[in-house]
């Protein structure tokens, strides 16, 4: 096996099939996984975010799983340092470690590092935060749909934060906030093996529906209710919430709740694609060729030995 410590990252659409691989995957090469799941680290989101069962996180040890509360404060670069943490400490022993999710962003900060930001004036940040009050999140994604289409299309376009910053940095230095995102890649003491997994649209929309069907059977919209008063709450400004709080304020019924849930999962799904097709890296996988990607994993590893 490679003397190079090697990280794993295994990515993808919502409800495509990574968490059962990567408890295949940790078992054969007896390691951990670290979750790179924005939506799974806070404890008291369970149903809307599908993590592991209790019965898997027992099979293998998991990190960055309800490591968070939603009150807590927390974004991508304490994530970074969060998870360079655990990896450093995984690599004493371990030779392969094994990330997984299907936020981009959150992947790409440990594979790739994070781009500098500039700072934005404060009152710029408080313009938007009054405009989005009094006219809607989709004020914020018509206004990110102009200044910067490239971002609008890969966004999580439920979620009011990342749309507001875009939308204060193109205000503040007049350019898009995709133009900052320029990958100065940072050198890691590992080197990354990306696996992508993917089905046939058709196949991965029918997943995506029958989990959803699920989440609300096992009791999603009980789960929303319990965290409707902390709905302001950055952690909740997600697909799978947003939805059942609107149908809470009256905005509709919840068939029509149901219909947008899935919509938006299918949606999401689509822009986590997009995001992930942008890098070469990653080979691309069905999550079913179990034996195929093991194989391929090895050969990889051997040839950087």
């Amino acid at each position: 096996m490679s003397e190079i410590p090697t990280l794993i990252l295994v990515v993808g659409p919502t409800a495509v099939g990574k968490t059962n691989l990567c408890l295949k995957l940790a078992k054969f090469f007896n390691t951990e996984i670290i979750s790179c799941d924005s939506r799974q680290f806070y404890k008291e989101m369970n149903l809307g975010t599908a993590k592991p069962t209790p019965d898997e996180l027992a099979q293998v040890k998991h990190h960055l799983i309800d490591s968070l509360s939603i009150e807590d404060a927390y974004d991508v670069k304490k994530f970074e340092q969060d998870a360079m943490n655990i990896l450093t400490q995984l690599f004493k022993e371990k030779k392969v470690v094994i990330m997984t999710g299907g936020s981009g962003l959150f992947a790409d900060a440990i594979t790739e590092g994070l781009d500098e930001m500039p700072e934005v004036e404060s009152e710029i940040r408080a313009q938007i935060i009054q405009e989005y009050e009094e006219r809607g999140i989709e004020f914020l994604q018509e206004e990110v749909k102009k200044a910067d289409p490239e971002y609008f299309e890969t966004v999580d376009r439920q979620n009011p934060q990342r749309l507001m910053r875009a939308l204060e940095i193109w205000r503040g230095t007049g350019k898009k906030f995709s133009s900052f995102r320029v990958k100065q890649k940072v050198e890691r003491p590992f080197q990354t093996i990306k696996i992508g997994l993917n089905r046939d649209r058709e196949e991965l929309y029918q997943r995506i529906d029958q989990r959803m069907e699920e989440m609300i059977r096992t009791g999603l919209f009980q789960e929303a209710e319990s965290l409707f008063k902390k709905r302001h709450l950055n952690a909740l400004q997600t697909v799978g919430y947003q939805e059942i709080f609107s149908h809470m304020e009256g905005e509709y019924d919840r068939e029509e709740a149901i219909r947008l849930l899935k919509r938006n999962s299918r949606r999401y799904a689509k822009r986590q694609l997009t995001w992930f097709r942008r890098d070469s890296a990653i080979h691309w996988f069905h999550p079913d060729q179990e034996s195929e990607i093991i194989q391929w994993v090895q050969t990889r590893l051997a040839e950087n030995h």
